[in-house]
């Protein structure tokens, strides 16, 4: 008989080479001694477990203060960004925050953009360029590039936990329309630094 012959196997029909693999596996599971794997492994827990401690919380610590935020639009040159989360912001500062809704964008997207405007800074409007403390920050479009209408952001004094966001980009979506506004401090989750 030849060693190719086929021979039936567990309801299915299989060559007996299949047949001696699957006798040979299970003979080797029965003579497996699992107390010898397990007091193998006790061991390499024992002399690795302050480097798995070690490493487990550095993860946990690094989760607790940083996120790495991901930029798909053109507003800035950069594509990835270090948040670090308790970091407040200061003025000219890149600040990732969570989107409030509306729009393209979900609600709770992370958007990333220039502080130009702090609490007490005056915001005002002429025609359609935006000014904080004087200072030019953008220009308003009536239509974004989808043809939607977009209404022109807030003026005025920027109120405690506020902040005035932009961005370089002249399609920014950011504190020049109404969509985004000011920026309440509970929105932003930390200071951004761009990796690349």
């Amino acid at each position: 008989m030849s060693r190719f012959s086929r021979t039936l196997f567990a309801g299915r029909t299989t060559s007996r080479i299949d047949a001696v693999c699957i006798v040979k596996a299970q003979a080797l599971w029965r003579s497996f001694d699992r107390s010898l794997f397990f007091e193998r492994l006790m061991r390499h827990l024992q002399r690795w477990s302050l480097v798995y401690l070690t490493c487990a919380v550095a993860i946990l610590w690094f989760d607790t203060h940083y996120t790495v935020a991901l930029n798909v639009t053109e507003s800035l040159p950069h594509r990835l960004f270090l948040i670090h989360r308790s970091e407040m912001p200061k003025r000219g500062d890149l600040v990732a925050f969570r989107w409030m809704g509306g729009g393209p964008y979900p609600v709770g997207a992370t958007f990333i953009k220039v502080v130009a405007g702090m609490p007490g800074d005056a915001v005002t409007q002429v025609d359609h360029d935006y000014f904080v403390n004087g200072y030019p920050v953008g220009r308003a479009k009536r239509m974004s590039r989808q043809g939607v209408e977009l209404e022109p952001g807030p003026t005025g004094t920027l109120p405690a936990g506020a902040y005035y966001m932009r961005a370089p980009h002249p399609d920014s979506l950011d504190s020049r329309y109404a969509l985004t506004g000011w920026v309440s401090q509970t929105q932003i989750i930390g200071r951004a630094h761009a990796l690349f």
